[in-house]
């Protein structure tokens, strides 16, 4: 006879949780445990970029070599994140010599515990089990989180609907999809029907900022190809049948060529699948998504993009900076800082900017910014001008500083902040300061 499992929500802040693994399963699992406050220690021989990134960050502590027995000492759960199966049933054969809980990726039915399928708003966490079949589990999940999204109210304490009032329906449908660019050309070729590629922004990093169009279309997706600074739980709510191609990017590290990822989304996409490019911010913001469409349109391969909330302006927001003020700043000038100004590759003008009396954004300039306040400053911006620094915006690991052109690289040095972070320039970042 079978049993129905035991649903519970752990309490996993500050306790210890190990991950044997650092593919793709990994990358998808861990942001939830980061998530609940969990102590998350890695075990693999190789991790990818986003992983390598959360390690970088000190967000958790990898150990890089296979998986030995201690590694289990004082853990409260495991978390098997290998493809390999003997490989994972001699860990679960350790967890379970331990009572450890162990979730198993390769097998469900070797498993101690599952993972439910999770949609998030607001406080409110929805887990759902299918008895076994995930893809059960995600559609109950996919339609419980448009019926929240769908609600123009907070939700409705259940001691106070009448169980005999009829509930209205909530308006799912969406409008029309517009046609993809190329659609025109791709519908079928030789090989057979032809897939398609969505270029989404994800957001400036709360997974709350996706928009719902984008959220959908992720849903819908066979494959996803994500960058780092993608909201990594957004990733965990992906179907388990899902190909995550990890093309994340770190600043100044490891990297996929651009090629490669063009090469990627077309080769998909003319296999018949489904494929989402996800980016932080917008696709169009720094985010080589114009390069992207142009291989797809060029391999006959429709193309749908998805604006997304860009940190040059939510970042700043978040800190409590708007890029524009009354009275104090009538422009914004958003400028990519990952190019030092003496470069004789820099496509900026930075002394015309000098010159400018609103608002400057740069984004990826933390590397350069000791060399980008000097020219600014040559050029006859005032070293007192105010400057506030924001690392990892809109997510819980937000930090900023508040200086002045003339010391604000001294400061970030002093103060460790690293990438990814946003430089806003300008009298507006202390216009909300009482």
């Amino acid at each position: 006879m079978s049993t129905s499992p035991y649903p519970l929500g752990l309490r996993l802040a500050g306790r210890r949780v190990v991950v044997v693994g650092g593919g793709a399963v990994a990358s998808r699992r861990v942001p939830a445990l980061l998530d609940a406050g969990a102590d998350v220690l890695l075990v693999a021989p190789e991790v990818t970029p986003a992983l390598r990134a959360h390690v970088d960050a000190g967000r958790l502590h990898w150990r890089p070599r296979r998986f030995a027995p201690d590694d289990l000492d004082g853990a409260w759960l495991v978390q098997v994140a290998v493809d390999d199966p003997l490989a994972a049933a001699s860990v679960s054969a350790v967890a379970a010599e331990r009572r450890i809980f162990c979730v198993r990726a390769d097998d469900r039915t070797a498993a101690t515990a599952w993972t439910p399928a999770v949609t998030r708003h607001g406080p409110v966490t929805v887990a759902v089990l299918g008895g076994g079949d995930p893809k059960r589990a995600m559609g109950v999940r996919d339609a419980v989180r448009e019926l929240l999204a769908a609600r123009t109210g907070p939700l409705v304490d259940p001691g106070e609907v009448d169980p005999g009032e009829p509930v209205a329906d909530a308006p799912l449908a969406g409008p029309p999809e517009p046609t993809p660019a190329g659609a025109g050309d791709a519908a079928t070729r030789a090989g057979g029907p032809v897939g398609r590629v969505s270029l989404v922004g994800a957001g400036p990093g709360d997974p709350e900022l996706i928009t719902v169009k984008g959220w959908r279309l992720l849903t819908e997706a066979e494959v996803v190809v994500a960058d780092r600074l993608v909201p990594g739980l957004l990733l965990d709510e992906l179907r388990p049948d899902v190909e995550l191609v990890d093309a994340a990017k770190i600043p100044y590290g490891p990297s996929r060529a651009q090629e490669e990822i063009n090469r990627i989304l077309v080769d998909r996409a003319l296999a018949g699948k489904v494929v989402v490019r996800l980016k932080g911010g917008d696709p169009y913001v720094f985010g080589r998504g114009g390069e992207e469409l142009l291989a797809c349109a060029a391999a006959g391969v429709p193309v749908t993009v998805v604006p997304g909330v860009t940190s040059a302006v939510a970042v700043p927001a978040a800190a409590g900076v708007p890029v524009t003020h009354r009275a104090v700043a009538h422009e914004f000038t958003v400028v990519s800082g990952h190019v030092a100004p003496d470069s004789p590759v820099s496509l900026v003008r930075w002394e015309a900017l000098a010159g400018l009396r609103g608002t400057l954004v740069v984004l990826m300039g933390l590397k350069n910014l000791a060399a980008i306040a000097d020219t600014l400053t040559r050029h006859g911006r005032d070293a007192a001008t105010p400057v506030a620094v924001i690392q990892e915006g809109t997510t819980g690991g937000q930090r900023s500083l508040r200086s002045t052109l003339g010391a604000v690289a001294a400061d970030v040095v002093a103060a460790g902040l690293r990438p990814p972070a946003i430089v806003v320039i300008g009298d507006v970042v202390d216009a909300l300061t009482p």
